[in-house]
């Protein structure tokens, strides 16, 4: 996870007047691809600037930071365990389901 950037900005960025920086990688796109970096699912390229911005801009990192606590705690907390007959059922179901569907594509 990334450490909370210094309060300090990078200089040779444009910073506007509600804090946000402007360069490779906007907030909007930021913000839009938040989910994908918090599967892991970002190229190393997008990845990188990514992080760059989060490093810069309080407001971004500050919506990022809040999205990796919020999956921590419905992650540690929201662990109800489904009983064995039920997951033996709906097992048996996909795999009727996935036999009945090969059986009509060959017919």
């Amino acid at each position: 996870m990334l450490e909370h950037p210094d309060a300090t900005r990078r200089p040779g960025h444009d910073h506007g007047p509600d804090g946000h920086t402007h360069n490779s990688v906007g907030c909007q796109d930021a913000l839009a691809e938040l989910y994908l970096y918090l599967d892991g699912e970002l190229t190393t390229d997008r990845l990188s600037s990514l992080r760059a911005h989060l490093e810069d801009c309080s407001p971004c990192f500050e919506a990022f930071d809040f999205e990796a606590e919020l999956r921590m705690v419905v992650a540690s907390r929201c662990r109800d365990t489904v009983p064995e007959e039920l997951r033996q059922r709906i097992l048996q179901s996909l795999r009727d389901g996935a036999c009945g569907t090969a059986d009509t594509a060959d017919a």
